[in-house]
């Protein structure tokens, strides 16, 4: 018989085996993305929105309706295409004829987990529509302004591989993704595996561990995380090299410091820790940073990538 965590008072304990209940539960379908689950649960847990990249069938879908599933919380998916327009994301006002007024009709949107598939198909006045909601987590609808449920997480998904027929995102909309994910081909052994869990996935196992109560819960013990002025100047020294790096045209902002900080808060509450540890902040820092650096056009031609930039600044910056 599970373990019932909802008795439980609001503490870090409590905190730590919820998010292994989770990652146990999403264990069940997904094979080998233990840390992405982590990540977009702390993602979750700050309030931040999630961008994984990756070719299809490496199960992104998957991941973001495995984690609404463990989670209890309301999931909607929206495949993005280029006739995608912004009143099918936040809803419209349609004429009943029976009543001869206009009622409000709400869009996917409104739900704790919004899945973007595709997000870059989609005409940058639809992507638009969806990243003022998810700045503004409201939308308005012909004059109607509407609160959009707490929790409430955008994941979106991009391929990129395929480029035809697609609009890129600019970065300073990228830049309120709160991280990206990078998402790769399994290994040989964790293919054999999925192979043979086949039937258990498509039975769907995944039940109910926590709830949109205990997530909001969460963000107010993040608050409470402790942070050495030490660990503090590590984060703050991590985000200026990537404003100094020979290859980097535009580095972090301090968006980027605040989503760094929060991750790592956020990861120290899901392993039961009240305080911040370089490690927290190393496991933040490639999602939180790759997708907010430019790199100078001479630099890409070299090779030189975001992740090889992050990977290096890792090794020169003094760990506390």
């Amino acid at each position: 018989m599970s373990e019932d965590y909802s008795s439980m008072p609001l503490s870090m304990e409590r905190m730590h085996k919820l998010a292994h209940a989770v990652l146990s539960e999403t264990g069940k379908v997904l094979v080998g993305l233990r840390d992405e689950v982590r990540l977009i649960l702390s993602s979750m847990i700050v309030g931040g929105h999630v961008l994984l990249e990756g070719v299809p069938g490496v199960a992104k879908t998957t991941m973001a309706k495995a984690v609404a599933s463990a989670l209890n919380l309301k999931y909607r998916r929206i495949q993005f295409t280029p006739d995608l327009l912004p009143a099918d994301i936040i809803g419209t006002m349609i004429y009943d004829p029976k009543t001869g007024e206009f009622r409000l009709r709400k869009g996917p949107i409104f739900a704790n987990i919004v899945l973007a598939d595709e997000i870059n198909r989609a005409s940058p006045r639809t992507q638009s529509a969806l990243l003022e909601a998810m700045q503004e987590r409201q939308v308005t609808i012909e004059g109607n302004t509407l609160k959009l449920p707490e929790p409430f997480i955008v994941i979106a998904t991009q391929n990129p591989i395929e480029l035809e027929g697609t609009f890129p995102l600019p970065e300073a909309q990228i830049d309120r993704f709160l991280m990206k994910i990078e998402i790769g081909y399994p290994g040989r052994n964790e293919t054999k595996e999925i192979l043979k869990r086949l039937r258990i996935i498509e039975e769907w196992p995944i039940r109910p561990v926590a709830g949109a109560e205990d997530i909001l819960a969460a963000r107010d013990i993040v608050w409470s995380i402790h942070v050495e002025e030490s660990v503090m100047d590590y984060i703050v020294s991590i985000v200026e090299e990537t404003r100094r790096h020979p290859a980097v045209r535009l580095g972090g902002s301090p968006r980027a410091a605040i989503a760094l900080l929060q991750v790592a808060r956020a990861l120290a509450v899901m392993d039961g820790r009240d305080y911040v540890i370089p490690d927290d902040v190393k496991k933040a820092a490639l999602p939180v940073l790759v997708h907010r650096l430019i790199l100078r056009p001479e630099a890409e031609l070299e090779g030189v990538t975001p992740r090889s930039v992050v990977s290096d600044i890792l090794k020169k910056i003094p760990v506390p």
